[in-house]
């Protein structure tokens, strides 16, 4: 395996498991197909692993911490063990620095780790998570849902089919297989199965 990253950090909800807006209740989380074989392909090949998760639900007063707490042992029990958890408990107009596209959970995360953040590499489905990545220096891929606008797919220097796909290129300096340039320098997809 070429150029390891030193991390490997998640978005949560959309990435992970299935999104349920201000979700509370850990009986409705729900794993992504192929969420823990990719996440055990990086444990097996001894990357550590972490989540990176906005979760204004607290701040809005529709999840308290302990529900949040459950949930995220709930993530642990479906896809195993997690070496950092760094989750933004605040609202948009608190302005905080660690609210994804802000770089602070993703700087927080690699810190904790005792890795440098350009050596990381962020997991996500949505704008935000690729805008924190370039914030604070990591490498975002992009795996796209029903739910992520066709303009966050075109700004992402690289997307992904799925889960497992992300993990190679992550794992493999993007050279996995079914990567495909793409017109913009520097931007690289891959095909999932037709």
């Amino acid at each position: 395996m070429d150029h390891a990253p030193a991390a490997v950090l998640f978005d949560r909800d959309g990435t992970l498991i299935e999104d349920v807006p201000y979700n509370a209740e850990p009986a409705r989380v729900e794993a992504v197909p192929g969420a823990r074989e990719a996440l055990d392909r990086l444990r097996e090949a001894a990357v550590p692993v972490g989540v990176v998760s906005n979760q204004s639900g607290v701040a809005r007063g529709l999840i308290a911490p302990a529900a949040l707490a459950a949930v995220n042992a709930r993530v642990e029990e479906l896809l195993g063990p997690f070496d950092v958890w760094a989750v933004c408990p605040h609202d948009e107009a608190d302005g905080c620095p660690c609210r994804k596209p802000a770089p602070g959970l993703i700087l927080r995360a690699a810190a904790t780790l005792g890795v440098r953040p350009e050596y990381c590499v962020v997991i996500g489905d949505i704008g935000r998570d690729m805008q924190a990545a370039r914030a604070a220096g990591a490498r975002g891929i992009l795996v796209p849902t029903a739910q992520t606008l066709p303009a966050e797919v075109a700004a992402a220097w690289e997307v992904a089919a799925d889960l497992g796909l992300a993990v190679e290129m992550a794992l493999s300096a993007c050279r996995a297989p079914g990567l495909l340039p793409t017109a913009e320098a520097g931007r690289l997809q891959v095909r999932g199965p037709r």
